[in-house]
């Protein structure tokens, strides 16, 4: 791997720890906040992560919210966990292999895997901390969303 698509899965990783965090604090669902932000915003945290990832979350969360106008949602997925909720850390991991995976399998730009799979059914799955799929395997996780359906309940 080069320093620069080293780089770039640092910058997406930036960028999907940001989504879940939005997400967590004002109670959405991550395809919520990805759509609230729009494919413009998000490629502008991408290019620039390097810069904001020196800000304080709270206040980048905070300003983000208003320019966009995120509304208070009910998705509350830490709550009806049963055990110890995974990081946001955790699952922008999850969120940024699965990306990169679609990057390379269908040979499309960041932002536009990041829209489909933030899009897509998996996501619904990766953000029900009571299923498995948030702790599979990184290519468990890709074969599942390539086929349309979990590999196995």
């Amino acid at each position: 791997m080069t320093d620069r698509e080293e780089q770039g899965e640092n910058n997406i990783f930036f960028v999907c720890t940001l989504i879940e965090y939005i997400a967590r604090k004002t109670k959405n669902t991550r395809k919520n906040v990805v759509n609230y932000l729009g494919r413009e915003e998000i490629a502008h945290y991408f290019e620039l992560a390097d810069v904001y990832h020196c800000e304080n979350i709270d206040k980048l969360t905070a300003e983000l919210t208003l320019k966009h106008r995120i509304t208070a949602g009910t998705f509350n997925n830490e709550t009806s966990c049963r055990y110890t909720p995974p990081s946001y850390f955790d699952i922008a991991k999850v969120y940024k292999r699965l990306i990169v995976s679609v990057m390379q399998y269908k040979a499309v730009s960041f932002i536009d895997a990041l829209m489909e799979v933030y899009n897509s059914w998996i996501s619904e799955k990766i953000d029900d901390y009571n299923s498995s799929m948030y702790y599979e395997s990184p290519e468990y996780v890709f074969k599942s969303y390539i086929a349309g359906v979990p590999l196995r309940d």
